[in-house]
């Protein structure tokens, strides 16, 4: 059975395909076979293969199955705005069966898959509906990125309330720092940890070279948890 995760953050821009890249790397590490899903991309550029999304291509370039780009991110659109927006502009609409498929055939292949929503936990895909509901049709357990901050403990702990009362399993959480010296990195980290109900995977530093991706796995652990914990989709 496929180990499969939801990586959510915060808020957009706190790291959350950097996070990826490194949880891809330490599960690989492990021995796992690995694949990034992407399901939705917005903000694309045009390429002589098409339109291609820098995070999707950081998944598929980290996970360690040979992937095509599609499978990796089925949903790809070129405006950087809100996925619901993006999708009801570009006639492309957003569907939970759509996602599922994408899933499910990367889940008979890998037994270690990591989905990497956008924005937050309650990203709009629709005008009815929003990323965390098809989390919670899935069962899949979540995993948090902190982008520490000023404002990230409000984030955080309104996130994982979020997550809780959609009666999911928190997995665990990783401290992403977004900038040199993030405000009272080592009170909001403490606070952080004696307030998330879920182990603390790994601290990252301020990075300014995107090249240092490589080298992000030693970072995180996975703890034996995440190793164990495996949720069959709810139908």
């Amino acid at each position: 059975m496929s180990h499969t995760y939801f990586l959510t953050g915060t808020d957009t821009d706190v790291g959350k395909t950097l996070v990826s890249a490194a949880l891809l790397q330490a599960a690989a590490r492990e021995g796992y076979t690995t694949a990034g899903y992407k399901p939705v991309a917005s903000g694309s550029e045009w390429t002589t293969e098409g339109l291609r999304n820098r995070d999707a291509l950081i998944l598929q370039r980290y996970s360690n199955l040979d992937l095509p780009y599609a499978s990796v991110n089925p949903l790809t659109f070129e405006q950087p705005t809100s996925p619901h927006i993006a999708s009801q502009r570009e006639g492309q609409p957003i569907s939970f069966p759509r996602l599922d498929e994408g899933l499910s055939a990367l889940q008979a292949q890998a037994n270690w898959v990591l989905v990497e929503g956008a924005g937050g936990w309650f990203t709009p895909l629709s005008a009815q509906q929003h990323y965390g509901q098809w989390v919670s049709a899935q069962g899949l357990p979540v995993i948090l990125v902190v982008g520490m901050k000023l404002g990230c403990i409000n984030h955080a702990l309104l996130t994982q309330a979020a997550i809780q009362q959609a009666g999911l399993t928190l997995a665990g959480w990783v401290a992403n720092s977004l900038s040199p010296e993030p405000h009272e990195y080592a009170a909001y980290c403490g606070y952080l940890t004696d307030q998330i109900n879920a182990p603390l995977l790994g601290e990252i530093p301020y990075l300014s070279d995107a090249e240092q991706l490589d080298n992000l796995g030693h970072y995180l652990t996975l703890p034996s948890s995440m190793r164990e914990y495996s949720t069959p989709p709810r139908r």
